[in-house]
């Protein structure tokens, strides 16, 4: 399993994506200049931090930081368009032949092949041009030991260091009912994610079933108790029965299916009651996700095949292809 690496995006969070255009016109993006209400910013957020943490440790990680990705894609005298194309070329080609970090690709692997609509890639990518980017406190050291002085390539077009600073997350008292939910789905996506992408690399597919079995349950329960939530993934087609969803719940995998295939960028659903509030985000299949919901006999080798009849003999949820709904985060909190 070393062939992969959760890339800009994660374990995540996959769209459909079009062929870059060089002759798009940035000018929108352009004149977002305070950082805290570019679109971009969210985006990364959202579906790169995940894998690409700005806080997990050297040791700690699935893949390196985006400041490292902004290290190594933007060269001196670099336009922004071309930032864009080159960010957009990896994405849409993420092949041996392209690589640039060769250093992530020896110890994470090749990122697998993921899609994105070209305007989610061109707010993140403007973004990361124009701003400083968080980074984990060992970065720069790791920086300098591995590629030697880099004259603030990393750094934002004329921003200050205070810049910078505004982007460490707000505490989670005074961030709205959809950011929190989001944060308690995406921090349990990233336990769950971080594991289970040791397991495939370690011991393949069929020990990452194992894992899924056994171990997916205990670590959703141990953070919902960090949290102080109920944290539930649930489907339409589910492989544990336990993750049937409910009514309302259907209701709301069905709109979400819609917007996906609309190519439009999803938001969290939010509802509340009296006491609680209701927090529903989308999990959608990359190519990872295929080794064991794709195709049988195809995306899912005979011998997982064998494993899914054994652990699920009641099994639903294959026969998923790239960027489909596989299923919802459903979260619950009190006010």
């Amino acid at each position: 399993m070393k062939n992969f690496i959760l890339g800009l995006m994660t374990i995540t969070l996959v769209f459909s994506c079009n062929q870059t255009n060089k002759n798009t016109s940035y000018s929108a993006v352009d004149t977002m200049n305070n950082e805290s209400t570019h679109p971009g910013k969210k985006l990364m957020e959202t579906h790169c931090y995940v894998c690409h943490s700005p806080s997990a440790s050297h040791d700690d990680r699935i893949a390196p930081p985006m400041i490292a990705v902004k290290k190594h894609y933007l060269k001196d005298g670099m336009s922004k368009e071309e930032f864009i194309n080159d960010m957009q070329f990896w994405i849409n080609n993420p092949t041996e032949d392209n690589v640039k970090m060769f250093g992530a690709v020896r110890r994470f692997g090749l990122m697998p092949k993921q899609v994105f609509p070209e305007e989610t890639i061109k707010h993140i990518s403007d973004y990361i041009y124009d701003n400083d980017i968080e980074q984990p406190g060992w970065f720069k050291e790791h920086f300098k030991s591995e590629k030697g002085k880099h004259n603030g390539k990393g750094q934002g077009h004329g921003k200050a260091e205070r810049m910078r600073k505004k982007q460490v997350q707000n505490d989670v008292n005074s961030i709205t009912n959809e950011e929190r939910g989001l944060h308690y789905a995406l921090t349990t996506k990233a336990v769950l994610g971080k594991n289970l992408m040791r397991t495939l690399q370690l011991k393949g597919t069929s020990a990452a079933l194992e894992f899924c079995n056994t171990r997916a349950y205990p670590l959703t329960d141990s953070m919902a108790l960090v949290h102080n939530a109920s944290i539930k993934r649930v489907t339409d087609k589910p492989r544990n029965p336990n993750n049937l969803a409910s009514s309302s719940e259907l209701s709301h995998i069905k709109r979400f299916k819609k917007q996906l295939n609309a190519n439009l960028e999803i938001e969290p659903i939010v509802t509340e009651t009296n006491e609680k509030v209701h927090v529903y985000y989308p999990i959608i299949t990359n190519e990872m996700c295929l080794q064991c919901h794709g195709t049988p006999n195809q995306g899912i080798k005979k011998e997982t095949l064998n494993k899914l009849v054994q652990l699920y003999p009641n099994d639903k949820a294959t026969g998923y292809t790239i960027n489909e709904l596989r299923g919802i985060w459903s979260i619950t909190f009190d006010k």
